[in-house]
C-alpha cells in the first residue's frame, strides 16, 4: 500500500473524528487545554507498539523526535482553540490551507525537498480548496481565530518536517515511540502553568465527560488517523500528505452539516460546492500520479532507438540557403556523409525516411529518386528497416513540401478530388509501388501530424477526405506493410489519428517556440504521456495496438532555422544537460520504441564545430 492511500485513509479517520470533537468541545468538555492535555497522554500507548519494530536510534535522532512531538503538541493546543471558537466547517479550515505551504516550505530549507509536476497541481488543488472552504466563516469569526489558525499551521509544517527525518534516520515504530514520547513530555509542561493546571485537574465543569466512553471512544479512533498520518509522512512527501488535510475538512464540512446541523446557503454553499469539486481534483490527480509513479517503467528495459534523416535538412547544413526559391543548397557528399555516418558510426538500425514530393517529383511527371534510392539500398546494406514517411505534410520545416509546380493548380474547399489532390494521390501511387517490395520497409507513415494545424501552406491542416483516401490507396497497394498515423504529443487529441493507424506515432518536444510565448517547456512530465496513452486506448477500446514515439525531440527549437543561428544561441534553449535529460524522460514515458529528432544537427556540431558531445552520447543508445 502506497503512502497516497494510506494518507486517504488517514484523513478520513481524522475527518470523522473532527465532527466529534466539535461535539465534545461545544457542548460536554469546552477546554482545548484538558483536551490536548489528554490526547498527549494518550501518546504513552505507543508503548505497545515497541514490540513491532522497536530499535535503538543514536541520540541526535531522539532528540529531534522529542522535539518534534513537542512541537506538534502545541500545533494541537492551538488548533483546538482554533477549533473552539470557529465553526466546524468553517474558518479553522484555513490550518488545511496554511499548513501544507508550510510543510512545503520546511521541506525545502531543512531537507531540499522537491515536487514533480503532478505534485504541485495537486499540492495547489488541495491548498486552494482548503482556503476556499476557510472563506465560507463569517468575517468576524476569521479574524478572531486568524492568529490560532497561522500560527498552528507554522507548527504543523514544521514537526512534520522533523518527524520526516526522524523517520528517515530509524524505524517507524521507533520513531513514532519517540515522537509521542516528546508529545507526553509537552503536555506534563503544561502543570507548570496554574491555570492550565487547574484546566486540567479541574476544568469546572459539572459534566466534564457528558459521554467518557464516546470520549475515549473517539480518542482511540482518531489515534488510528494520527498512527496513519505518520506512516504516510514516513513512506511519501511531507507537503503533499498535509496537504490531504483537504479531504479531512471536507467530511467535516459534511458532518457540520449533517451532525451538527449547520446551515449553509447562496454564496457559502456554492464557495463549499466549489471547494469539494477543486479537492477531489487535487486527489484524483495526485492519486493518478502516484499511481503512475509507482507503475514507472523499467528505464533498463529492452527499448528499440532509432533515427528521423531528412536529406533536405541535411543539406542546408553545408552552405547558408542563398540559392534562388525552390532550389536546394548544399552537396550530395556532405548529407551522405551525414546519413552514413548516422548508419556505420552510431550504429542506428531503425531509420524514419521521407520521400519529399518536391524532390521526387521536382517536374510534374518527372521523378528522381536517386537520393532516396540510396538511402533505401544503404539501410538494406547494414540490415536497418525503415518507417517510409509519403504525402505533402511531412518532417522538417515548412511541414508542406508541395512541388511549386502544383502549387500553381487551383485549390478547390468545397469539391473532392481537386487538381492539387488528384496528382498528391498519383506521387502516392508511384512511391508506393517503388518501395513495397523493398526489403528494409517496415511501415507507411502517411501524412505527418495531420490533425496538427502546424505548417506553412495550405496543406498545414490535412483533410479528413484526403487522409482517408490516401490511407485507403497505400493499404490496396501495399495490404503487406502497416500505416501509421502520428499526432502531436503534447496538445493533439490523440484518438482521430490512432484510430485511422494501423500503428500510432506520437511525438514528443519537451521545449518549443512560440511566436507569442517565445521559448519555454511544458510543465509535464513523463506520466502525462503514460495517462493520454491509457486514457485513448480505453477510448478506443484498443489494447493491442503498437504505439511508437515517431520525434523524440533532441535539437534546439529556435524561431529561425538551426543553420541560421549560431551554436552558443542554440545551447542557451538546449544544452548537453538538457539533452541527457530528455533521454531520461523519454525512457521515463514508457514507449518501448523511439525515434530520434536532430541527427542533422549532432552531425554539423562534430563535424563543423568540433563539438561530438552530442553525438557521441546519442552513440551510447545504439547497438555497434
Amino acid at each position: 500500500m502506497n503512502w497516497f492511500l494510506i494518507s486517504l485513509l488517514a484523513q478520513v479517520v481524522l475527518g470523522t473524528a473532527s465532527v466529534v470533537d466539535k461535539l465534545f468541545l461545544k457542548k460536554s468538555y469546552p477546554n482545548p487545554v484538558g483536551y490536548t492535555f489528554w490526547i498527549g497522554i494518550l501518546g504513552l500507548v505507543s508503548v505497545f507498539l515497541l514490540p513491532f519494530g522497536f530499535e535503538w536510534a543514536e541520540s541526535a535522532v531522539v532528540v529531534r523526535a522529542l522535539w518534534g512531538g513537542a512541537v506538534f503538541m502545541a500545533a494541537l493546543l492551538l488548533f483546538y482553540w482554533a477549533l473552539y471558537y470557529g465553526e466546524a466547517s468553517g474558518a479553522v479550515v484555513a490550518i488545511g490551507g496554511l499548513s501544507p505551504v508550510a510543510t512545503l516550505f520546511f521541506s525545502f530549507v531543512l531537507m531540499g525537498g522537491s515536487l514533480a509536476s503532478y505534485e504541485i497541481a495537486s499540492f495547489f488543488l488541495l491548498v486552494i480548496g482548503s482556503f476556499l472552504l476557510s472563506f465560507t466563516a463569517e468575517r468576524t469569526v476569521r479574524l478572531r481565530v486568524a492568529g490560532l489558525v497561522a500560527a498552528s499551521a507554522l507548527l504543523f509544517g514544521y514537526s512534520n518536517i522533523l518527524a520526516k527525518q526522524v523517520f528517515d534516520a530509524t524505524s517507524f515504530f521507533t520513531g513514532f515511540f519517540w515522537l509521542k514520547i516528546g508529545g507526553v513530555i509537552a503536555v506534563f509542561l503544561l502543570f507548570f502553568y496554574a491555570p492550565w493546571r487547574k484546566a486540567i485537574l479541574n476544568p469546572g465543569e459539572k459534566d466534564e465527560f457528558h459521554n467518557r466512553l464516546g470520549y475515549f471512544t473517539n480518542r482511540v479512533y482518531a489515534g488510528v488517523g494520527s498512527i496513519l498520518i505518520y506512516y504516510a509522512i514516513a513512506l511519501g512527501v511531507p507537503p503533499l500528505v498535509d496537504a490531504m488535510q483537504a479531504v479531512r475538512f471536507l467530511f467535516v464540512f459534511l458532518g457540520g452539516w449533517l451532525v451538527l446541523r449547520e446551515t449553509f446557503r447562496g454564496k457559502i454553499l456554492a464557495l463549499k460546492i466549489a471547494a469539494f469539486i477543486i479537492v477531489s481534483l487535487g486527489v484524483l490527480f495526485l492519486g493518478v500520479g502516484t499511481y503512475l509513479s509507482h507503475t514507472a517503467p523499467d528505464p533498463n528495459r529492452s527499448i528499440a532507438w532509432g533515427v528521423t534523416f531528412s536529406e533536405k535538412f541535411a543539406r542546408e547544413f553545408f552552405v547558408p540557403n542563398d540559392s534562388a526559391p525552390g532550389r536546394m543548397t548544399g552537396s550530395d557528399e556532405y548529407w551522405k556523409s551525414n546519413y552514413d555516418a548516422i548508419l556505420d558510426d552510431l550504429g542506428v538500425r531503425h531509420l524514419r525516411l521521407v520521400a519529399y514530393w518536391d524532390l521526387l517529383e521536382p517536374t510534374e511527371g518527372v521523378f528522381d529518386f536517386s537520393g532516396l534510392d540510396y538511402q533505401m539500398r544503404r539501410a538494406e546494406k547494414v540490415g536497418a528497416d525503415v518507417i517510409l514517411v509519403v504525402g505533402k505534410k511531412v518532417p522538417r520545416w515548412p511541414e508542406c513540401h508541395t512541388p511549386h509546380w502544383v502549387r500553381e493548380f487551383s485549390i478547390s474547399n468545397f469539391q473532392f478530388p481537386n487538381k492539387q489532390d488528384e496528382k498528391l494521390l498519383e506521387f502516392v501511387e508511384v512511391v508506393v509501388k517503388r518501395y513495397n517490395d523493398s526489403p528494409v520497409l517496415r511501415y507507411w507513415q502517411v501524412e505527418n501530424e495531420p490533425f496538427l494545424p502546424f505548417g506553412e501552406g495550405a496543406c498545414a491542416l490535412s483533410g479528413k477526405e484526403l487522409l482517408e483516401n490516401e490511407i485507403e490507396l497505400v493499404k490496396k497497394l501495399d495490404p503487406a506493410h502497416p500505416v501509421v498515423i502520428t499526432d502531436s504529443g503534447e496538445i493533439g487529441a490523440w484518438v482521430r489519428a490512432a484510430k485511422r493507424g494501423d500503428v500510432f506515432g506520437t511525438t514528443m518536444y519537451r521545449r518549443v517556440h512560440n511566436d507569442r510565448l517565445g521559448n519555454f517547456e511544458y510543465p509535464i512530465g513523463p506520466w502525462f504521456f503514460r495517462v493520454k496513452e491509457k486514457i485513448v486506448r480505453f477510448l478506443l477500446q484498443d489494447y493491442e495496438k503498437k504505439f511508437i514515439v515517431v520525434e523524440l525531440g533532441m535539437e534546439p527549437w529556435l524561431p529561425q532555422q538551426l543553420y541560421e543561428t549560431t551554436p552558443e544561441e542554440q545551447m542557451q534553449v538546449f544544452d548537453f544537460e538538457f539533452f541527457k535529460d530528455s533521454v531520461r524522460f523519454a525512457k521515463d514515458t514508457g514507449f518501448d520504441e523511439y525515434y530520434l529528432w536532430g541527427a542533422e544537427w549532432w552531425y554539423w556540431l562534430k563535424t563543423k564545430h568540433n563539438d561530438p558531445r552530442f553525438w557521441d552520447e546519442t552513440g551510447e543508445l545504439f547497438p555497434n
